[in-house]
């Protein structure tokens, strides 16, 4: 099987010594703790860990959402300061706009700008219209265009929230668990059409997710996370080529990879397998009796 293609050098994001401090005096807690990480321009890193490690805040730190307390967030080169187009961000719970129809929701940032500026030229205008229209094609829901979010599936709600995060062309696509809550066909067909996105598109992407699969069969690396304060605990190069299917699912080098990252996330998190579980009842039952 051929390897990954060679990233490009050029580091589109760059984490420095992150950390993140909630709260003050007693009550304050690090929730993440001398984190760096160099993602490269085009790359799509998957980020895994157990529940608490700061996944998500990381993410919203990245996306300008949440402040940073310590070290630096560079994004080709420049430190961020706050959110921005260059940087598309795709939420679990799909946060779209109830009272806006599909194409309302897509084209929602857009005309902010418009707003916000009134410099767009009819070029530019035609060319937005275009783009959602384009986006929506590919996304299948042309012909949802004008329901509401309550009239569509959890799949077309998702589908309709990366459209949205894609309108402004980002050059950065951040998604915190986007598959999360869809079922298991619905996710299968969601990741081919993300990969798919990627190599239209040519975003970076970092896509948190708490499946260990998910994480090795959309990215280029797997970064592990421990949790107490938050932290990398390691980076694993996924060593499938670019093109992606199903049934790479079940080749050694999958499975070799799937066990040796949740190895990880049990050994650095105290997470236990229904095995250890049971096996500690027994245990206990045996004692107590």
């Amino acid at each position: 099987m051929a390897a990954s293609p060679v990233m490009p050098l050029c580091h589109k994001i760059s984490l420095q010594g992150l950390g993140k401090v909630f709260g003050a005096g007693a009550k304050q807690t690090a929730v993440l703790e001398d984190v760096s990480l160099e993602v490269a321009e085009n790359e799509f890193v998957t980020v895994v860990g157990a529940s608490g490690c700061g996944k998500s805040t990381l993410l919203r730190i990245i996306a300008g959402l949440e402040t940073l307390t310590s070290g630096a967030v560079l994004l080709n080169g420049q430190p961020i300061s706050g959110p921005g187009p260059e940087r598309g961000m795709v939420f679990q719970d799909y946060s779209l706009y109830p009272w806006l129809s599909v194409m309302e929701n897509v084209r929602f940032c857009r005309q902010l700008k418009i707003h916000r500026e009134r410099s767009n030229s009819a070029r530019e205008v035609h060319a937005a219209i275009g783009r959602s229209y384009a986006l929506l094609e590919l996304m299948g829901l042309l012909e949802r265009k004008d329901a509401y979010p309550n009239q569509l599936s959890g799949g077309m709600r998702q589908r309709v929230a990366i459209a949205r995060a894609l309108m402004p062309k980002p050059q950065v696509l951040l998604m915190d668990e986007p598959f999360g809550a869809l079922d298991a066909q619905t996710r299968e067909v969601m990741h081919d059409l993300i990969l798919h996105l990627f190599n239209r598109e040519r975003s970076t992407i970092l896509f948190v997710t708490h499946d260990v699969e998910e994480a090795i069969y959309l990215g280029h690396r797997v970064v592990v996370m421990a949790p107490h304060p938050g932290r990398i605990d390691s980076i694993h190069v996924v060593p499938l080529p670019a093109a992606r299917h199903a049934d790479m699912k079940l080749t050694p080098e999958f499975l070799a990879l799937k066990k040796t990252i949740l190895q990880r996330i049990h050994t650095t998190s105290g997470v236990y397998t229904d095995q250890d579980v049971l096996q500690r009842l027994t245990e206990i039952e045996s004692f107590t009796h």
